[in-house]
């Protein structure tokens, strides 16, 4: 950090040329507008560059890296959320006399680059701070150059709504200090003076008081649809805009962007779903592995990511273009590390990175049988039987009676929810439906229950598609809070649903 710090005032006092070098999802964007920002307001004047996914992919590729030095003829340019690995594109950069300071939080898979400066907190053993997803170590990066060389009328508290976007959409543990910054972030993000951050919670239907759920499942996926389809420039300008009609635009753009998004991955799921009704053994198979000509790369791990929970297998999904060079991404279940799960299948690979549990890679089509045979065996060697079977934990045995405003409120005290830090889940007993489930956009559930004499709605996603047991029922649920007439109520979000068994 030291180090970083130290070559960055060197840059900003003697006017050289800074080039943030990001990354196309909502932790890339995020990062660069935060520390853009920073810097504009020590009188820098960066350049912000990021990857196209299409044509150059992921990171510090010799394509994008080339663009970037025609484009901006960098002295110093700073890799945000990649870089990790990228030890010979660093080292021809050195080469042209560009220095280079990383800022990442990617496994290294071997010796890292000679550079400047390597801020990753993976890349040193049993460093505390290895839960921090870029814009979380980029925070980090701000406040120690603002403790060298204050900017005055710079609020980096404000910033923290950025902070809040880029780790809960990148799925990072909510643990330790995330969760802090995670906190204070939605309450930045409720009170956001970003234009487009408002305009964006507005078509995103996203509702005060903000949650981690409305930035993993309304903004996060509009900010990354840009980059998923095509260049995510919008985005990254939608987080910097001053000015309320080009918000309200790229804003509007999004959101179209991301129903675009969702049609690319209904059609790559319905061919997926029939090559694993096909292929897929649950006894004999420990992971998935398809590839198609016919797949967009840029939505690959939203679809990987739900056939992982769907099947609770790690799942790779690749898609292969006309001269046969696949592209792919990789999501894992508890219990596997893809990066060394991927390791094991190196040789057939181009090159691959990533963390725990996402991975992207690059392939040739013909090596994707020996591959799959590869990924599936490493996987089998790595996961116990235990790993491999699908659990639901139950928190706690609740009874209707005990769902009240003090239970939401202590429930509401262990916010933000999400990864390494999960939302309760409750169990109830012997319930009832009170009315006829009604049908909700021909796959969801409304439903009230009755649990003796106590009466309560909930809502049952995806509820719809298999047919429920016979009543009476015990239900896995969670509880919400939902905001109806200025009044906050419970709601219980109903996640499994079994024939009552009487208790033992």
């Amino acid at each position: 950090m030291a180090a970083a710090v130290g070559r960055i005032v060197q840059a900003i006092d003697r006017g050289e040329r800074i080039v943030l070098f990001g990354d196309y999802d909502v932790d890339g964007v995020t990062s660069l507008a935060l520390l853009a920002e920073l810097l504009r307001s020590y009188g820098a004047t960066p350049e912000l560059f990021l990857p196209l996914r299409m044509e150059e992919g992921y990171g510090l590729s010799p394509e994008s890296v080339e663009r970037c030095c025609e484009q901006h003829q960098p002295q110093l340019l700073v890799a945000v959320d990649c870089g990790t690995s990228s030890l010979s594109e660093i080292a021809a950069l050195k080469a042209r006399g560009i220095d280079v300071i990383v800022l990442d939080h990617h496994e290294p898979k071997s010796a890292l680059p000679d550079c400047v400066a390597v801020v990753n907190p993976k890349a040193e053993a049993d460093c505390p701070f290895d839960y921090l997803c870029s814009v979380g170590i980029v925070f980090k990066l701000c406040h120690a150059l603002l403790k060298t060389r204050p900017a005055p009328g710079f609020d980096l508290k404000a910033g923290l709504d950025l902070v809040a976007l880029g780790t809960v959409a990148d799925i990072v543990p909510l643990e330790k200090e995330n969760r802090v910054l995670v906190q204070r972030g939605m309450q930045e993000l409720g009170a956001s003076k970003r234009p487009g951050v408002r305009k964006l919670m507005e078509v995103a239907a996203v509702r005060l008081p903000i949650a981690a759920e409305g930035i993993g499942f309304r903004l996060g996926p509009r900010l990354n649809a840009a980059g998923r389809l095509a260049t995510a420039e919008k985005a990254l300008r939608l987080l910097l805009t001053n000015d309320e009609k080009e918000a309200e635009e790229l804003a509007v753009l999004l959101d179209a962007h991301n129903r675009d998004r969702q049609a690319v991955e209904r059609k790559i799921c319905e061919e997926a779903e029939r090559a694993i009704e096909e292929n897929f053994e649950p006894a004999r198979d420990a992971a998935i592995v398809l590839g198609s000509r016919d797949w967009h790369p840029g939505v690959l791990g939203i679809v990987a990511s739900r056939f992982a929970r769907k099947y609770h297998r790690p799942t790779i999904l690749v898609a292969f273009d006309a001269a046969g060079l696949g592209k792919g991404s990789g999501r894992s279940i508890e219990g596997l590390s893809l990066v060394e799960a991927l390791g094991h299948c190196a040789a057939y690979l181009e090159k691959f990175g990533g963390h725990e549990m996402a991975a992207g890679l690059s392939m040739r089509e013909e090596n994707l049988a020996a591959f799959a045979d590869a990924f599936r065996q490493a996987a089998r060697e790595l996961l116990s039987e235990e790993n491999l079977q699908p659990r639901l934990h139950l928190d706690h045995e609740l009874t209707f009676s005990q769902l009240n405003g003090d239970l939401l409120r202590w429930h509401q005290a262990l916010e933000p929810f999400g990864s390494g830090n999960r939302q309760p889940m409750f169990l109830a007993r012997a319930v009832e439906p009170a009315v006829e489930p009604r049908v909700l956009k021909e796959k969801h559930l409304a439903l009230r229950l009755r649990q003796q004499s106590h009466f309560r709605r909930a809502i049952f996603f995806d509820g719809a598609l298999t047919p429920l047991p016979k009543p009476p029922w015990d239900i896995a649920f969670r509880v919400n809070a939902d905001e109806y007439e200025g009044e906050t109520r419970l709601q219980i979000q109903v996640e499994a649903v079994r024939a009552a068994v009487p208790v033992a």
